[in-house]
């Protein structure tokens, strides 16, 4: 599979700052799994992995309320095999880079998330 990273990156961040949840999740598999260290922030729960897009859609939609003037700002992208690393400035004054992994049909099915403390 060939992923366009700057192509990606740049619909994704747009989505993001759109706040529109549905596009934000087009990009996604029905059964993705997002591991974070903001899911047990934003949803007050123990866990820092989530499966699947509805439970995803039920941290994210908290997310966008808790953090209503969110507007993430590229620095990097970076490419591997099925996979991109997106560097890029977060909420609450956080830096992040989340590794997404790519299904057969060029949908995220996989992310792992990194913050700056």
């Amino acid at each position: 599979m060939n992923i366009d990273a700057k192509q990606f990156t740049k619909e994704w961040i747009e989505a993001w700052n759109s706040h529109d949840l549905e596009r934000i999740l087009s990009h996604y598999s029905e059964d993705f799994s997002i591991t974070s260290p903001m899911i047990s922030i934003v949803m007050k729960i123990d866990e820092s992995t989530l499966f699947g897009k509805n439970n995803i859609k039920a941290y994210w939609f908290a997310a966008l309320q808790k953090f209503p003037n969110l507007n993430f700002e590229l620095k990097e992208v970076a490419s591997s095999v099925n996979s991109i690393a997106v560097y890029y400035q977060s909420v609450i004054g956080k830096v992040a880079i989340e590794v997404m992994f790519f299904n057969e049909q060029g949908k995220v099915n996989k992310v792992i998330s990194h913050y700056t403390n």
